[in-house]
């Protein structure tokens, strides 16, 4: 049976390494970040996190607030097993794909100071900025009553688990299995 499994959370909280984590389980990825990239690199235009945030927002207000995880979602259900969404982002995307069969939010955070450690170790071309931006563009990405733009803290309310991520990668492999495990049990 079919399990699919949305994540959503702050920025540098361990999205990405939960995502990898489900993969050894099995889990196909399907990333809203790559989707957007590939849009960014067809409208010609650089690859950052400021574009990401605009050129998501004039996906979902073009198309519909769901647009995007709806799009990954029927991705998913063609692969025939179980996946991962990553990273929802608005409470459209939520609602949307909690009307569909056997799907399940997961939610992490980790302490700001933490997070921005991560993403620096990270090197990646978007994470390359101060830890006053990264407070900055956290605030705009947090709350929107436009149900168009990001609201971080609202999808993490409507989540199934939570997780805080301020330990070991030893600790979130345990609570990923805790989660995954109940998740079985709850589908037998």
């Amino acid at each position: 049976m079919l399990m699919i499994i949305g994540i959503t959370g702050t920025h540098g909280a361990g999205k990405g390494t939960i995502v990898e984590i489900l993969k050894k389980k099995g889990f196909a990825h399907y990333s809203v970040r790559d989707f957007i990239v590939e849009e960014i690199k067809r409208r010609k235009l650089s690859i950052n996190r400021d574009n990401m945030v605009v050129i998501a927002n004039d996906l979902r207000e073009k198309n519909s607030p769901s647009y995007i995880a709806e799009e990954l979602y029927r991705a998913a259900i063609t692969h025939e097993g179980d996946a991962i969404i990553e990273s929802l982002r608005t409470p459209g995307e939520v609602t949307a794909l909690r009307k569909k069969k056997d799907f399940y939010l997961l939610a992490v955070d980790a302490p700001v100071k933490i997070r921005y450690e991560r993403i620096v170790k990270r090197q990646s071309s978007t994470d390359n900025v101060s830890y006053e931006k990264f407070v900055e563009d956290e605030k705009r990405e947090m709350s929107s009553s436009n149900p168009n733009k990001q609201n971080i803290s609202a999808c993490m309310k409507l989540a199934d688990f939570n997780i805080v991520n301020d330990g070991s990668l030893e600790d979130l492999n345990k609570q990923i299995d805790k989660i995954y495990n109940k998740l079985l049990g709850e589908k037998e």
